[in-house]
């Protein structure tokens, strides 16, 4: 018979036996230098022009694509929705709203007309 605490335990009943050492070295294994390029050098790097740059950089005008595509529908909104939704996107300031259009006085005129005046006239004052 093998004699008491002389055997092997099973592996999830050993105990750590690691210093704390351990983990530095582990992490030096882990980090051990690996084949592949040096990022330092400018080898295989590709240079990019500054004009490609400019280019994709530059802002893009779509006035034109954008009337086409606004113009090609058929369908118009009502005036009272297109102006109901200008004063949504119009600012609450005073300067952000339009002038209030007046509405045109029309002159003040008579209901009798000339003929009449003078039809007047021969009755009243009894001239001919």
């Amino acid at each position: 018979l093998p004699a008491a605490g002389l055997g092997e335990a099973p592996p999830g009943l050993q105990g750590e036996r690691d210093g704390p050492g351990a983990a530095g070295a582990a992490r030096r294994r882990k980090a051990a230098p690996q084949a592949g390029r040096n990022k330092a050098t400018v080898k295989g790097r590709v240079v990019k022009s500054a004009i490609e740059e400019y280019h994709k950089k530059k802002p893009v005008n779509h006035l034109t694509a954008n009337l086409k595509y606004m113009l090609k529908g058929r369908f118009v909104a009502n005036k009272a929705i297109t102006e109901q939704v200008l004063a949504q996107n119009r600012g609450r300031k005073s300067k952000d709203q339009p002038p209030k259009k007046e509405a045109k006085k029309k002159p003040e005129g008579t209901v009798f007309t000339e003929e009449d005046f003078r039809k007047f006239e021969r009755e009243y004052f009894g001239r001919p």
